[in-house]
């Protein structure tokens, strides 16, 4: 059988193409794979999730009996072991769970007026 002359350059014109096509695809054209956009989905989420139970936590703290001895806790408490305080104070532990959540006590306290 004889091929045409023209067919070896379009092959390899065509294989760098779609080469060329992927690099700029996925580094340039927001591509990604299944396994990345699986993990950006779980943290949006997770996000919308915290988000959405920071009202509760709010509100769990404007209805503590004692929630002025709890937040001059957490006033006392440096920066960084704030969270923690606010864990301990019980607010971030949503109603039907046993422990408080990192990420929902994080997000409570930007929303508290310390």
């Amino acid at each position: 059988m004889k091929t045409p002359e023209w067919l070896k350059p379009g092959i390899y014109g065509a294989l760098i193409g779609a080469v060329f096509v992927g690099v700029v695809g996925f580094t340039w054209g927001g591509w990604v794979t299944g396994g990345t956009a699986n993990d950006r989905a779980m943290a949006m989420s997770r996000d919308d999730v915290v988000a959405s139970m920071v009202p509760v936590c709010l509100d769990m703290a404007r209805s503590d009996p004692s929630r002025s001895d709890k937040l001059a806790t957490i006033r006392a408490a440096s920066t960084y072991q704030r969270r923690d305080a606010l864990m301990t104070a019980g607010w971030a532990t949503m109603p039907g769970t046993d422990a408080a959540d990192r990420d929902i006590a994080q997000a409570c306290l930007k929303e508290l007026d310390l």
